[in-house]
């Protein structure tokens, strides 16, 4: 005889799975502001602009005539996705790749430099199994005018011209992490993490990425290209107690999430997100900067992507405060400052991580210079300190007389 139970999880299984509404992303990085609108600059800016543009799109073109001579085909680059139990923002990318080749291992950053992207590539994704159904017009990204497939399958996503594809997911989710599955045509099904953060979350941490948990001596170009793009990835260094200061944050804090900001490009996602995991940071999503020309805007500056993304972050959460972790090698402590003045009462604290004068230096030559940037003004406590121990002497002690937010 079949028990009850039975009968009911057999009738739920034969129940077919309502589709999650799923809508592009209109963030503040999608508009041009007034400050970076391309029909508001010099004419020669214009054209030089124009020029770049222009250029990228031939390469483009010329780069996807090659993948598919050589056979290759469109796959997903999926990234880390983030939320709240009401919405999900998801973020992947199309690129044409060799039928073996896999995303997520960790390669040197000049492989993921020559990407080629597979613009306009329809997606079918799913989270915990369950389908997106998303609402599209047209089959180009939201700054462009209507495409000429008005009429796309909802089942499906389109990427952009230039490969990209984010996502806001409308749903009921339960806090912890979620299964993201994305599926193109020939391709298995990639997964990737979906971090579901819960709205009584009252911390969280916005971290810079580039010199304040990774050495990457940004300040120096040659130096950091070399590290970003030729460096093993196994090889490359954490700044000193940095992991283990985060740690104790999230201790402190049970629940907050970590969210890391990077001016590297997309395409090296996947070695930075390796170096997190095996240093032993605490994980969660990784907000990195698209490299691509912006039609209408151009390619943002780092202090740009860092302050946008922020902006974002308190956007979507926001009744969190948040304590923002850079260094004072990238104009992190004017940006974090800016931050402070404009969202007051959000920031609890800012930590920044000072670099050594051997980083700051061309040639690795010692000087007697110190911090590439002062102290910021804000109201907001600042921490200083060349590595995460420094900076726990002193961080710690406040941060525990905040627990009781």
């Amino acid at each position: 005889m079949t028990k009850p139970e039975e009968t009911a999880d057999a009738q739920a299984d034969d129940m077919p799975t309502v589709p999650i509404p799923a809508r592009h992303a209109v963030t503040t990085f999608d508009a041009a502001s007034s400050r970076e609108r391309i029909e508001l600059k010099p004419p020669l800016v214009r054209m030089a602009r124009r020029g770049i543009t222009g250029a990228f799109g031939l390469w483009a073109h010329f780069a996807t005539r090659a993948a598919k001579k050589l056979d290759w085909f469109p796959r997903v680059n999926p990234y880390v996705g983030y939320g709240t139990e009401e919405y999900s923002r998801l973020i992947c990318r199309t690129v044409y790749a060799p039928e073996r080749s896999e995303y997520g291992r960790a390669t040197r950053g000049i492989r993921g430099m020559l990407t080629v992207p597979a613009p306009h590539v329809q997606v079918k994704i799913r989270i915990d199994e369950t389908p997106l159904e998303t609402v599209q017009v047209g089959d180009r990204e939201t700054y462009d005018r209507p495409g000429n497939s008005p009429d796309i399958d909802s089942e499906y996503a389109i990427s952009d011209r230039s490969g990209y594809l984010d996502l806001l997911a409308d749903h009921h989710l339960e806090p912890g992490v979620h299964k993201v599955s994305y599926r193109v045509n020939g391709r298995k099904p990639v997964k990737s993490h979906l971090y579901t953060i819960p709205s009584s979350a009252k911390v969280g941490v916005i971290s810079d990425v580039d010199d304040t948990v990774m050495i990457t001596q940004a300040p120096v170009l040659w130096k950091a290209a070399w590290n970003l793009l030729f460096l093993n990835p196994y090889k490359r260094s954490s700044v000193p107690g940095m992991s283990v200061l985060f740690n104790k944050i999230a201790d402190l804090f049970p629940g907050a999430p970590f969210f890391y900001l990077s001016t590297s490009p997309w395409n090296v996602e996947g070695s930075i997100r390796h170096f997190i995991a095996n240093h032993g940071f605490p994980e969660g999503p990784l907000l990195l900067r698209d490299l691509d020309p912006r039609p209408k805007s151009f390619v943002p500056s780092g202090p740009q992507h860092k302050l946008e993304f922020a902006e974002q972050l308190m956007s979507d959460f926001p009744d969190m405060k948040f304590i923002l972790v850079g260094d004072d090698g990238q104009r992190d402590p004017t940006t974090y400052a800016t931050i402070a003045r404009r969202y007051p009462g959000r920031v609890l604290a800012i930590a920044i991580r000072q670099l050594t004068p051997r980083e700051t230096a061309p040639f690795g030559i010692h000087t007697s210079l110190t911090p590439t940037q002062p102290m910021p003004v804000t109201d907001v406590p600042v921490f200083m300190g060349t590595t995460g121990v420094n900076l726990m002497k002193t961080m710690l002690p406040y941060l525990a007389t905040q627990i009781d937010l």
